[in-house]
């Protein structure tokens, strides 16, 4: 895709600018809330305990505050996760990225992987008020620990349950190789591909973790992405 103005602001707009590092003070997320309002990003991605500094900060702005539940595991209880759900939308969070059950899935346990997303889906249903734009669900995989079938079996119980994304990473797995060596743990444009192929036109698809220049986002838009999620916003379109 070529780097001009016109897809510059198109790339943009499918950003959720990331900050979810765990030493990020106020002054860094004052720091991404004014460069997603400067650049177009599509929201920010702050910790649940940054939503209300985030949402003052965005009021009045198209851009959107985004946070993370179950995050970055996955493996709180049911219960948790929909309490957390609930709480950052009641807080101010208008898109939420949950991380789903990996032991679940490994397990098989598709009914539960379901009810997981479906309880999160409906806490935030709970708090949403009428009138109000759609409180955006996003179900994060964690693509590196799974197969092919895994993947698309993950993608089925999002949509069944109500999710409106399905999103690759966390960027905070750990996979090694068996020299102990750290492995990618990002996206890919497989996993985009096939997840795309998944969901059609239905869901919308994040591309996050490992996302770091033009070229690698272009090559995730082009796979099949609808959102980028990157800390690296401002250094992709610049």
């Amino acid at each position: 895709m070529e780097k001009n103005s016109e897809n510059i602001k198109k790339i943009a707009s499918m950003i959720d600018h990331t900050n979810l590092n765990p030493c990020a003070t106020k002054k860094d997320i004052e720091k991404l809330c004014d460069e997603a309002k400067k650049f177009g990003f599509a929201s920010v991605c702050v910790n649940p305990f940054y939503v209300p500094l985030a949402a003052t900060l965005l009021e009045g702005s198209e851009v959107k505050v985004c946070t993370v539940v179950g995050f970055p595991l996955g493996s709180v209880t049911i219960d948790d996760k929909a309490s957390e759900a609930g709480l950052v939308v009641d807080e101010g969070a208008r898109e939420v990225d949950m991380v789903i059950n990996l032991g679940l899935v490994k397990d098989k346990q598709w009914d539960d992987v379901f009810e997981d997303i479906y309880a999160v889906r409906c806490a935030i249903n709970d708090v949403f008020v009428p009138g109000d734009p759609k409180i955006i669900l996003k179900v994060i995989l964690e693509t590196c620990y799974l197969t092919d079938e895994e993947i698309v079996k993950c993608c089925e119980c999002a949509e069944k349950a109500g999710a409106d994304f399905v999103k690759t990473s966390t960027g905070f797995a750990i996979l090694k190789g068996p020299d102990g060596k750290l492995l990618p743990n990002g996206a890919t444009t497989h996993a985009v591909e096939l997840m795309r192929k998944t969901v059609g036109d239905r869901l919308g698809v994040k591309a996050s973790g490992g996302v770091h220049n033009w070229e690698e986002a272009c090559a995730m838009v082009e796979a099949g992405a609808s959102r980028i999620g990157a800390s690296a916003g401002v250094q992709i379109i610049s």
